[in-house]
């Protein structure tokens, strides 16, 4: 039977997060590579999703364009999944806070960061911008220092998708050259992530399909198109 999820993904894009949670969950599903931007690269793309960015997962349902949520959708398909936090938990409003707090509060900034400072054409590289945000990333990964502590997972005395959410930030911090800058309690958080079979799994399943695709290996967050800060 083919698989119903067809996962849309570009190297170590965003997209990264719903294909580690497929991974983690062990879900049959396609897996089609695009170079990115793919609005730049594939025009028919659109066609697929109108916003032409990466992540487009395609269910049953039908369209998602949503990292984090897609996490959430994929977790609710298989029933008591460790990987969700339930609403009888204690640590339920603390889990939804995490996974949001991972794109919304972690990664927005950074992208900031790339685009200004790497992706956009030189007469339109904002430095200023670039160092403003990476100075508020930085700071905002305090939340993350703290609620580390005692602990080496969020919420829940174990692993789960807002590991995957906040972990995919600490991914793009390592590409962007911030994550050097966190604190060492963060940095170890994230590599005790990169450990998980899964993880490692989802990373070798990029790579092969992009080979195989005949697309680009090179990781999304390290493209340099224009820059000359490397």
């Amino acid at each position: 039977m083919a698989p119903t999820i067809t996962l849309y993904h570009s190297v170590s894009a965003r997209s990264f997060r719903p294909l580690w949670t497929l991974e983690e969950l062990g879900i049959d599903y396609e897996l089609i590579m695009l170079e990115f931007p793919p609005r730049a690269h594939r025009k028919d793309f659109f066609e697929i999703n109108p916003l032409g960015t990466v992540p487009a997962l395609m269910t049953v349902h039908g369209l998602m364009t949503e990292s984090v949520a897609m996490c959430q959708y994929l977790v609710s398909k298989i029933t008591d999944s460790s990987l969700a936090i339930s609403e009888k938990e204690a640590d339920y409003p603390h889990y939804l806070n995490f996974l949001h707090y991972g794109e919304s509060t972690l990664t927005f900034p950074q992208t900031l960061v790339l685009r200004y400072l790497h992706f956009e054409a030189p007469e339109r590289q904002v430095t200023s911008v670039a160092k403003d945000y990476s100075q508020w990333f930085i700071s905002r990964t305090k939340l993350l220092n703290k609620a580390l502590q005692d602990k080496i997972y969020l919420c829940g005395d174990r692993f789960t998708i807002a590991e995957i959410s906040v972990g995919y930030a600490l991914m793009l911090a390592e590409y962007v050259g911030l994550l050097a800058q966190c604190s060492e309690r963060v940095q170890a958080y994230w590599q005790h992530l990169k450990q998980r079979p899964a993880f490692i799994n989802a990373v070798k399943k990029e790579q092969e399909a992009a080979t195989a695709q005949g697309i680009s290996t090179q990781a999304a967050p390290s493209l340099r198109p224009y820059s000359t800060h490397q």
